[in-house]
């Protein structure tokens, strides 16, 4: 498609010229023949294509690069994707990841369940199955298995890629915890709601399907253009290409070798920060040098859960590095996009304290940093007591209890995240607009513009049809739930949520697509839901569900198409994975939560929780809902405590204007680079959690992206996204063991003996606040 600059993170598409360029770009984009012009596949040492002028291999620079220096263009369409293997493993690991994603859901600090975990534990038993499942591709001695479908179904031969792809996909899906979870269990836990077992499980299903429908309808633009990269899922597809592509290829054994021992040493490494060693979760030289400090605690700790900052603290763990624990992905996120991230982290460090300190919102009267809701005196608000039999708002009840507080720390957060969704609208329509009409109208007229597309023409596309009756079932069974369940939102509710998902997802995904960061507009969907429909806490919570939610599966169903694309997993395998992923997750998070909300009811209900088990995102999830559904017209109006929330998405509309404006006139300042939905959304980034971990990332995201990107192009294409997969995949693995051996999991604790670099209080020898 046409140049495109790399504003804000996006891959410039450079121009082909016959000076600056070794390859013809209409064969790069417009056939199968592309491998061929590339003389080689992707990670072997000389081709032309990775060479400038002066026969030096060249950076990744452009969203072409990516797709053919980057990512591999082989593919084999006969390779089958439906056998037993992938049945038995999908359906397999995605109960597994469903399980222990909601119990991840229920720890003190939110940790996902990655992607490159499960696609690695998919590899180690689909290679066992290859080997002890009988068929025409093992034959054992002396059973000589006919050559036909069913022993083909059962064992076809090695372990092939679009089999590994289908799993991951299948067990990723399920493994995210579903939104409705929220719902369920604020209910429970704060009102002692409990819906029937079948109103929960199709309100699930209906909640997680509908996102699909209509991501399929709008792949067009949002999946099949060159520009569209997906950072992220960089060290997941190069994984796949290192374990099942070019297997004769001396280097790839090489790259293959480097990834399992990488795996295998921060496997080993974890298990001193997570466990033996918690101090070197966050080491701050100031916190050694002044342990009786509360203000050394609030700027420079970080190592224990809403300390502090963690300004110049070393984070040796990579689960709080790494893009599993939350992280954003130092290694493999383009750097403009972490360049922004940080110096909006520096402005929050600056507005946190500022407003801590001159007593905004009555900030000294609260944690410095806290989810909760609070009376004016600093003591735990009690949201039962504003409310009537029905548990909407009483106002009588209101004036006897008085307005809930946040913390200051709180509020600045809430108000950069909209900020962030202001910005985003304006960022997408100035820089990406004319882009995004152009791919659309290249679509139309039926021109391939993207060099995996062309492979991608093998398969079968799935039909419109199917992303339309996905559509219409997911909305009967959201129609009916509603008024099952009692929630309060009427008919008219839902249709206007789902029509907010539907005009902000792509505006959302090509943020998301180009810089590798996801606005999250939950903060606009509880205010319009609260504007329309007033006290109400339960309608707000199910007006969140369907606007929101909606959104969040459609994204994660966008990235999977991409990654199929990326891999050639044929369009038909990709959605049916997709959707009983889908499926078998929400029931499974359903079963894991009843469970552990009856087995630690009392602990989640707690401000502080355990070690092991905690409320936190419940809390935050009902917290939102009482502020917004239930106050939303007293805290958020024009003369209310927080009315510059609301008003920061209008402020947010005209953040990117001036950097627009000097890019036009000054180019050279390379204002373009400013990615301002997170310069935006990153005023309020430390408003939660462990924070140690920001400078380390920082550090690493220059080094990576900046210095070997630039400086050792061969090494970065190679092994850069490797690393990051395996780190991610290692630690991932960890985890979990350490989860059911020693966490808890299992539902025994077993303690690490206090010593030096296991201190009683805060891990980082900061002065302990709360």
């Amino acid at each position: 498609m046409a140049s495109t600059a790399d504003k804000g993170g996006i891959l410039e598409h450079r121009k082909a010229s016959s000076s600056d360029e070794k390859f013809d770009e209409k064969k790069s984009i417009d056939g199968v023949e592309t491998a061929e012009s590339y003389q080689g596949d992707v990670y072997e040492d000389v081709r032309q294509i990775d060479l400038d002028e002066t026969g030096r291999e060249r950076p990744i620079e452009t969203d072409l690069d990516v797709a053919t220096r980057l990512i591999s263009l082989e593919d084999d369409p006969t390779l089958p994707a439906f056998t037993f293997r992938m049945w038995f493993l999908g359906i397999g690991l995605s109960c597994f990841g469903a399980v222990l994603g909601q119990i991840f859901y229920f720890r003190p600090q939110t940790v996902f369940v990655s992607q490159l975990f499960i696609q690695i534990i998919a590899y180690i038993l689909g290679r066992v199955l290859e080997e002890i499942v009988p068929g025409p591709g093992n034959e054992h001695e002396n059973l000589k298995m006919p050559d036909n479908w069913f022993w083909r179904f059962l064992n076809p031969g090695p372990f092939n890629i679009k089999e590994h792809v289908a799993i991951t996909i299948f067990a990723s899906t399920a493994a995210d915890s579903a939104l409705a979870i929220s719902i369920f269990a604020a209910d429970d836990l704060y009102y002692n709601i409990q819906p029937s077992v079948v109103v929960g499980i199709f309100t699930l299903i209906g909640s997680q399907l509908m996102g699909y429908g209509i991501g399929g309808l709008m792949r067009s633009f949002l999946v099949y253009p060159t520009y569209i990269v997906f950072p992220n899922l960089l060290p997941t597809v190069q994984l796949f290409d290192a374990l099942h592509r070019g297997k004769k290829i001396f280097l790839q054994k090489k790259r293959v070798k480097f990834f399992w021992s990488v795996f295998a040493g921060i496997f080993v490494w974890e298990w001193f920060p997570e466990y033996i060693a918690p101090t070197l979760t966050g080491i701050s030289i100031f916190c050694l040098a002044n342990r009786d400090s509360p203000w050394f605690t609030r700027i420079f700790g970080g190592a224990a859960g809403n300390e502090g900052l963690g300004a110049f603290a070393l984070c040796l763990d990579w689960n709080y590095v790494g893009s599993g624990g939350g992280a954003i992905g130092a290694l493999f996120t383009p750097l403009s996009t972490q360049l922004s991230l940080y110096c909006g982290t520096a402005i929050c460090m600056i507005a946190f304290c500022a407003c801590f300190a001159m007593n905004v919102w009555n900030g000294q009267n609260f944690p410095f940093l806290s989810q909760a809701l609070f009376y004016e005196n600093g003591t735990r608000f009690q949201q039962l007591r504003i409310l009537d039999e029905n548990f909407r708002l009483d106002p009588v009840k209101l004036e006897a209890e008085g307005l809930p507080w946040f913390a200051s720390s709180q509020v600045i957060a809430k108000i950069a995240h909209n900020l962030a969704i202001g910005s985003t609208i304006t960022h997408v329509l100035i820089w990406y607009g004319k882009d995004i009409i152009q791919v659309i109208r290249k679509y139309r007229a039926g021109e391939i513009y993207d060099p995996h597309l062309a492979k991608m023409k093998a398969y079968r596309e799935v039909p419109v049809w199917w992303y339309i009756a996905m559509f219409v079932a997911s909305f009967a069974m959201a129609m009916s739930t509603i008024y099952a369940a009692k929630s309060g939102l009427p008919w008219w509710g839902l249709i206007v949520a789902l029509c907010l998902s539907t005009i902000f997802l792509p505006f959302v995904i090509t943020v998301y697509a180009i810089t590798g960061f996801s606005p999250n507009v939950t903060a606009l969907v509880q205010m319009l839901g609260a504007c329309m429909i007033p006290g109400n806490p339960q309608a707000n919570m199910y007006f969140t569900l369907y606007g929101y939610n909606t959104l969040d599966q459609a994204r994660g169903l966008i990235r999977d198409l991409k990654m199929g694309q990326y891999t050639k997993l044929p369009p038909r395998v990709t959605f049916t994975v997709q959707s009983l992923g889908s499926i078998i997750g929400g029931l499974l998070n359903y079963i894991i939560m009843k469970v552990i909300i009856k087995s630690h009811r009392e602990i989640l209900l707690q401000v502080q929780g355990t070690n092991v088990w905690s409320g936190q995102q419940v809390q935050t999830f009902n917290s939102n809902a009482i502020t917004w559904g239930a106050l939303g017209n007293i805290l958020y109006a024009p003369s209310g405590r927080y009315w510059i929330v609301p008003f920061a998405i209008l402020i947010g509309l005209a953040v990117p204007i001036p950097f627009w404006v000097v890019h036009r006139y000054w180019p050279n300042v390379k204002a373009d680079k400013v990615v301002t939905p997170i310069l935006c959304w990153t005023l309020g980034y430390l408003s939660v959690g462990i924070n140690s971990s920001v400078f380390t990332t920082f550090c690493l995201a220059i080094f990576s992206q900046y210095y070997l990107r630039r400086y050792r192009p061969r090494w970065f294409r190679k092994y850069n996204f490797l690393l990051s997969a395996a780190l991610d995949g290692g630690t991932q693995v960890m985890v979990f063991v350490y989860t059911f051996a020693v966490g808890g999991g299992s539902g025994r604790v077993v303690d690490m003996p206090r010593w030096a670099l296991n201190p009683e209080g805060n891990p980082d020898y900061c002065m302990r606040l709360t």
